[in-house]
């Protein structure tokens, strides 16, 4: 017997996700850590050691002081990107190490 309501996997998923605001948030962080490197380069993050966001700030770990500069005056710029990146304001401040 065949069911008249069916819905895809992913379908299932995506509202799922959607009506749990705390997975919801989990992957936007998660968004926002993975885009440091694919919104600055491959140049930057070959700089990068260590990176992750813990209370809305996001920890970078740089070997290089002459980036590290250059990154905290672009700071507010960075805030604004990974957010917009994660698809909500996950990141609201950034820590150079």
């Amino acid at each position: 017997m065949r069911k008249r309501n069916t819905e895809s996997i992913g379908e299932v998923l995506r509202q799922f996700f959607e009506e749990n605001q705390f997975f919801k948030r989990k992957f936007a962080e998660s968004r926002a850590v993975t885009g440091w490197s694919k919104l600055l380069g491959s140049m930057i993050s070959s700089y990068t050691t260590n990176i992750y966001l813990r209370n809305g700030v996001l920890y970078v770990s740089l070997s290089s002081s002459v980036l590290r500069s250059e990154l905290m005056m672009a700071k507010d710029k960075l805030i604004a990107k990974l957010n917009e990146h994660a698809g909500m304001p996950v990141v609201n401040d950034i820590v150079f190490r």
